[in-house]
This record gives C-alpha cells, sequence and structure tokens, in this order.
C-alpha cells in the first residue's frame, strides 16, 4: 500500500452543499442547523463587546501585511500533519514562483501560528450530542484567537499576555471544522470588514481521491473520518460533485466510516485510552461489544487480529476467547475496529465496486499511515475457508489519501496572487498554542486528569460567552510525552520549529525546565 500526497493541476473551486435538516442514522445526517441567533451572539462579543474577553479592534487590524504569520488551527494536534506539509512544501521555485522545486520548502520564510484546541476536542463528537451549534461557537472562537492578539503563558494564570501578532490567512486544518465552520468563519470575517483568506481541507481531499481514478474507470472511495465529518457528508458531496463536472463516466462509490474514538486515542483521551489500565474501565466511550453504534463482533475476532499485548486491549478475562468485556486501548486497535468494519460494509453493498483509494479525512490519521497500510494488506490477503474474502472487493495497493499537499498548493497561490509572500521571517519563529480548561472560570467542570469532563464538554450550551479555555503555548505539562515522541518521529521538522519555541522564543520564558519541550 502507498500513501499518495496528490498534486493539483488546478485549485478545485466546487462548493460543499450542506443540508440544515436532522436526519438518522449518524453516518447519514446532515449537520444541525445553526440558528441566527447562535450566529450573532459570539460575534456581536467580538464585534462590539468592549468590556467582553474575545473583543477585538478590527480597524486596526493591519490588513495585507506580507510579515504576518500565517495561522492554523485543528481541534487538537491532529492538524500539525496539515502544518507539516506546509513547512516542508517544495513544488516552486522561491524567487520567480514559477512552478518546479528548488530544494527550498516553499514557505520557509513563513512565520505559522498553530492552535490545538484541546480543551474542547474531540469536534466530531458535537454532532452526536446534538451541539452542532456549539461546535460553530467554538471554531468562530478559534478563528479569532488567530486574528487577535492574546493568551496566557501558562494554565491558571489570571493576567493574560496581548503581544501574538495576528494573521494573514487562516488554514483550518481539521475536517470536522470545514465541514461545520468554515462557511461561518468566512461570514464572520466578512462582517470584521478585513480581507483574509480562508482555506479547508475537504476540497483538498476529494480532489485528491478523483486523481486516484482515470477518466472511465470504476471503484470506490473509502472516507474514513471523525463521526462529525462523516455526518455532514461534505466529502461525499463534494466528491460526486466534482466526479460530475469533471466529466468522469466510471461508476465510483462512496462508502463512509465514522472513525469513532481514533482521534481521541491519538490524543490519548482518557475516555478512549488509558495506556496504564489492567481492566475494562467505567469511563470507556469507544467501540466494544455493548457499544450500539460501534459494536466489537465477536464473529469477526480472527479479522480484527486486535494487538492484546501490554493492555493494548482490555478484557474482563484472562482468555481473549472468554471476554464479555472487551475494549480497545491502543490507536492501533481503533485503526483495526474501523478498517475492518469499512470492508464489512463494502462487502454487504450490492455491486461493490473495489476499493482504491481511502481519504484520510481526520488530520490525526495520517500518523497512523503505516498501520493503516498494514491493516489494508492483511485484509487483501486475509483468507477463509480457503476463500479470499476481500480481495476481490479491494485493489492491492490502495491509495492513502492525504489533503495536505492541496491545502498547500491553495495557500501557495493565494498568497502569490496577493504578494503575500513574506521576505523576512523564518519558520523557526514559529508559535504553538494549545486550549486547556480555564481554572479561573468557577463554573468549569474538570476531571482527576484536570480535563473537562465529557458531560461537561457537550453538556455546555451555545450563546454563554465566557472563557471555557485559556490558551497557552505548548509544553510538556499540556501534551503527554508520547504523544510529543510520536511528533518527533512522524514530522521532524515541525518538531524541530516546536523546540525552537521554547529555546528561543520569549512567549515560553516563564515554563521551568520540566515543562520546556527539548
Amino acid at each position: 500500500m502507498k500513501r499518495t500526497r496528490s498534486l493539483p493541476a488546478y485549485l478545485l473551486a466546487a462548493a460543499v452543499a450542506f443540508s440544515c435538516h436532522k436526519t438518522a442514522p449518524k453516518e447519514a445526517a446532515a449537520p444541525a442547523q445553526v440558528t441566527e441567533a447562535t450566529d450573532l451572539a459570539i460575534e456581536k462579543a467580538i464585534l462590539e463587546d468592549q468590556q467582553n474577553f474575545y473583543y477585538t479592534n478590527f480597524k486596526e487590524y493591519p490588513q495585507n501585511d506580507p510579515s504576518l504569520p500565517i495561522g492554523v488551527f485543528d481541534s487538537g494536534t491532529g492538524g500539525l500533519t496539515i502544518l507539516d506539509a506546509l513547512v516542508n512544501y517544495d513544488q516552486f521555485n522561491n524567487q520567480s514562483k514559477s512552478a518546479g522545486a528548488d530544494k527550498e520548502p516553499d514557505f520557509s520564510r513563513e512565520k505559522f501560528i498553530y492552535l490545538a484546541d484541546q480543551a474542547n476536542m474531540p469536534y466530531g463528537n458535537y454532532y452526536s450530542a446534538n451541539k452542532s451549534d456549539l461546535l460553530v461557537e467554538h471554531i468562530i472562537k478559534d478563528a479569532q484567537f488567530l486574528m487577535a492578539s492574546k493568551y496566557y503563558t501558562r494554565s491558571g494564570e489570571k493576567a493574560f499576555q496581548k503581544d501574538k501578532q495576528p494573521v494573514k490567512a487562516i488554514v483550518v486544518a481539521c475536517n470536522t471544522a470545514t465541514a461545520y465552520g468554515k462557511e461561518h468563519i468566512e461570514s464572520f470575517i466578512q462582517k470584521t470588514g478585513i480581507d483574509l483568506k480562508v482555506i479547508g481541507v475537504i476540497d483538498a481531499g476529494a480532489k485528491g481521491a478523483l486523481e486516484a481514478f482515470k477518466k472511465d474507470e470504476s471503484g470506490t472511495v473509502g472516507v474514513f473520518a471523525t463521526v462529525g465529518t462523516i455526518a455532514s457528508k461534505g466529502y461525499e458531496k463534494t466528491f460526486l460533485a466534482l466526479k460530475e463536472k469533471m466529466g468522469y463516466t466510471g461508476t465510483i462509490q462512496v462508502v463512509n466510516q465514522g472513525g469513532q474514538g481514533l482521534a481521541e486515542a491519538i490524543d490519548e483521551e482518557p475516555d478512549f485510552i488509558q495506556r496504564d489500565a489492567k481492566a475494562p474501565r467505567q469511563n470507556y466511550r469507544g467501540p466494544s461489544l455493548a457499544n450500539a453504534d460501534y459494536q466489537i463482533d465477536k464473529t469477526l475476532l480472527d479479522v480484527y487480529n486486535f494487538n492484546f499485548d501490554h493492555q493494548k486491549m482490555l478484557c474482563d478475562s484472562k482468555n481473549s476467547d472468554d471476554c464479555q468485556v472487551l475494549q480497545l486501548n491502543a490507536p492501533e486497535n481503533y485503526v483495526r475496529y474501523h478498517l475492518v468494519s469499512m470492508m464489512e460494509k463494502l462487502r454487504k453493498t450490492p455491486n461493490a465496486q473495489p476499493l482504491k483509494a481511502v481519504i484520510l479525512g481526520c488530520t490525526h490519521y495520517p500518523y497512523m499511515t503505516k498501520d493503516i497500510n498494514q491493516v489494508l494488506g492483511e485484509l487483501y490477503n486475509y483468507k477463509k475457508n480457503g476463500q479470499y474474502v476481500y480481495r476481490h472487493l479491494m485493489v492491492q495497493n490502495v491509495r492513502l489519501i492525504d489533503p495536505a499537499i492541496n491545502v498547500a498548493a491553495e495557500l501557495h497561490a493565494y498568497l502569490k496572487e496577493k504578494n503575500l509572500f513574506n521576505q523576512q521571517a523564518k519558520q523557526l519563529s514559529s508559535e504553538f498554542y494549545i486550549s486547556v480548561p480555564n481554572l479561573n472560570n468557577p463554573s468549569i467542570k474538570t476531571d482527576s486528569a484536570g480535563r473537562f469532563t465529557y458531560d461537561y464538554k457537550y453538556g455546555r450550551n451555545v450563546g454563554k460567552i465566557q472563557e471555557y479555555v485559556a490558551v497557552v503555548p505548548f509544553s510538556k505539562k499540556n501534551i503527554p510525552v508520547e504523544t510529543l515522541n510520536r511528533f518527533k518521529a512522524s514530522i521532524p521538522q515541525t518538531y524541530k520549529l516546536i523546540q525552537n519555541f521554547h529555546q528561543a522564543n520569549p512567549k515560553t520564558a516563564t515554563l521551568t525546565a520540566e515543562e520546556k519541550i527539548n
């Protein structure tokens, strides 16, 4: 199996059309409607209420300034895979801006500001909790952070700093945020009166998947994304609209798989993974034998081929065949569960076409490329009673489509068109921020690990504009060591930027030696 970051022949212009009606089941429904009143609450605070923390004076915004950084945000650290593509992108000559790599990254003189809204993640679950309107509020706050100057140096501090630069473009490095919030961000920015580009990931991923097909070729595209992104049908609608527009004549099907719990497991969310657990847990929310929506099928245990070593699966029996309670406790096992579930859907689909490409529709999933390729290979070769079970339903080399390169191409085209390339800064000046529960807000509710409880996170109501979170620099205090090790191994150049943020930027000067990332 090979991973393909496809390069666009042109930039996709097809828009995603969303229905505003709520329907079931979860993987077939459109986003819940966000009312006008909801939309105005956070906007009014930002645009009009000078006493509100989120108020921003856009009359003083330094528009069209090449020296400004580029803002990138995601619901967590998964969006660093998008940033890493930007950091390493080299498809143009840096002097002439014409096509052709010159061995110097095209954004080497650009400063990036990255935000991980970790405290409010996973974004994909707001739809399931019927809180899509609250999600939009979070997304607008993310955009406001990138456009404004405020941040806190550490969790628990009462005084905020005001020396963060605003940005000259925003990359929404989150599929769920793109599906539910990109149009709302664009509408909000229009109300501010400033000219600011917003780039999302869904169009890019759909374009990359289509490029896996010849004009008359038939096959299936898998969309592997969060539950919320799948519910929006953003990828499916965009892909099929583009197929029609480009005149592809083959029968191309789409099979969707909501990767419930995978992004959360990658980010070490305790409701989905707890590495020191020795037995099944009460607060577990991932796929299980008893989960009606994401049920582990005991008849497929041989196909899943779960890794039971080192508590990577939690069972209530010493013999895995006798488990009455079974819980996933490692990202690789989440991958196994969901890819088998995807192929089972395809197996039960009438006149199913072979799987040719899988869109990695969540920015966390590229971290698991090795595992995804391994499981797809196992499924291609899986036999039962001497017969291949899935081989007729998939090509041998399924392409993994990472939208990141298409996002980089769109950003490059925008900076070129607007003459916004920075000639002064360096990537090493990039900054990295993460949201944590605001300990100075007495209304918040946290668990023993200091994170929002699940019921509080998804029980909040839209329109109550308050500081649920404090945005602070990345540190060892708010990012687990397992996650940092993954960054170091899988996105080494971006990891160097994070290290430099801690070594050379005064914004991290107050962090202790134990908190600094080295």
